[in-house]
């Protein structure tokens, strides 16, 4: 059974407590593990020998206090990062006086109820995510890359070290969008400033803005140096660095500044997740799942000018009667028959292809390096695999118009799809559940 995504400790005196906080957690976060226990003794065994988070606990508890068990926490090996909430129904003056030297992350007014503690919870775990993360680690000394790589990888992150940064923009090259390592892609850089090869951690940091054009939210990069001068530091922010750290390295130093570019990288694929799917929504037809006329519109005749396509075949695809399927059966019955015939489409054509929702229960393909023999092929095969297909138990078939620019390569977009609406228009006049070129 794989591993949940997150682990939390919660520590309450209360038997009933414990009980309302993994359900309701359990609901609101349903790939997290709760662990619970009462007392302070208990809680440290699970810290010695499990991982976790989270830790959140009682002010209150039968053997010491919650800030106790949040001191226990910050000396501990495994667990001195770990964020320890301490729950309380009054924030008083020692804990306000004592919680920052005894290592409490944050507080929470159990007053407000458990639903709200379980929201609480949900939310400080998507703000303050675990060490999670692919580091290009640049240094030319072995004995200070072995130190920090183990700390690093201590920490749970994975690790890639290189000597030179000849041998950094190669790895950088390989793993960018579109290169044949996209998938070990990096989240940050890490280098130091003055390096042995032809190129200087300056001049890779240079690089990286200038020549891949990352910017600093797309690769955030750490630059170690021994410089204390304000000078040096200056420089290496104009040179696109997003923070640095001085030698002597200090762990706690390193890996607040790693956590930090971290959450950069995070927020900015977030943020490029949300404009993806947002151009999705925008250009795609939400029901058939096939691009929209407005797609079409757009891109369609610089798909046809792109003579790499060339010959394209232009499909005009009407579904026969689709106005009785709706009237008879209804609309949703309708939806489901569009719905699939769209998965078909996409499911059949090339990936290069380009399949269109045209009109409510038309179709426009644009297929590219098609000679018309085999456009004619794939749209009979199509019409007899459709004609077969019954989607929603409903018997359909579909009228097929063709064309395509294989001896007229000058045609542009709307006199191509007007020679395949002719053809369309003749396949109807045949009788329908045919295919005219």
């Amino acid at each position: 059974m794989p591993r949940k995504l997150n682990r939390i400790l919660v520590v309450d005196n209360s038997e009933v407590a414990r009980a309302i906080i993994v359900r309701i957690l359990n609901e609101e976060m349903p790939d997290t593990e709760i662990i619970t226990c009462g007392t302070v003794l208990e809680a440290c065994a699970w810290l010695e020998r499990s991982q976790f988070d989270l830790i959140t606990t009682s002010l209150m508890l039968p053997d010491r206090d919650g800030l106790e068990l949040s001191r226990y926490v910050r000396a501990s090996n495994h667990h001195h990062y770990t964020p320890t909430i301490v729950v309380s129904g009054d924030a008083d003056a020692r804990l306000l006086r004592e919680g920052f030297a005894a290592g409490v992350t944050d507080y929470f007014d159990k007053s407000l109820g458990y639903r709200a503690f379980a929201v609480f919870i949900k939310n400080f775990m998507q703000r303050n995510s675990g060490l999670v993360g692919r580091i290009l680690y640049v240094e030319d000394s072995q004995l200070a890359a072995t130190v920090l790589m183990r700390l690093m990888e201590r920490h749970g992150l994975q690790v890639v070290h290189t000597t030179l940064a000849e041998e950094a923009l190669q790895l950088l090259r390989e793993t960018a969008t579109g290169g044949p390592r996209e998938d070990e892609g990096f989240d940050i850089v890490i280098t130091d400033f003055f390096l042995q090869g032809h190129l200087t951690g300056g001049d890779l940091l240079h690089a990286i803005r200038a020549r891949f054009h990352y910017s600093q939210q797309e690769m955030p990069v750490l630059v170690l140096t021994g410089a204390e001068l304000a000078e040096k530091q200056v420089e290496v922010f104009h040179a696109g660095g997003n923070d640095f750290v001085a030698k002597p390295i200090v762990e706690e130093v390193l890996m607040a500044r790693i956590r930090s570019l971290l959450l950069i990288k995070q927020q900015f694929a977030a943020l490029k997740r949300q404009t993806e799917a947002m151009h999705r929504l925008a250009i795609t037809d939400s029901l058939t799942q096939v691009y929209n006329r407005r797609y079409l519109l757009d891109h369609g005749e610089r798909f046809l000018a792109d003579r790499s396509n060339h010959p394209v075949a232009a499909v005009l695809l009407d579904i026969d009667h689709f106005k009785q399927i709706n009237d008879k059966l209804g609309h949703m019955t309708g939806d489901r028959v569009l719905e699939t015939l769209g998965r078909l489409l996409l499911d059949r054509l090339p990936e290069n292809a380009m399949a269109v929702r045209f009109g409510g229960e038309e179709f426009a393909l644009l297929i590219p390096n098609c000679l018309a023999p085999v456009a004619l092929a794939r749209a009979e095969g199509l019409r007899r695999e459709i004609e077969t297909l019954h989607p929603a138990d409903v018997a359909v078939t579909v009228s097929i118009g063709l064309a395509t620019n294989q001896h007229h390569p000058e045609l542009k977009l709307t006199q191509l799809l007007n020679h395949a609406d002719t053809a369309l228009y003749a396949a109807k006049a045949q009788g329908r559940n045919t295919v005219c070129d």
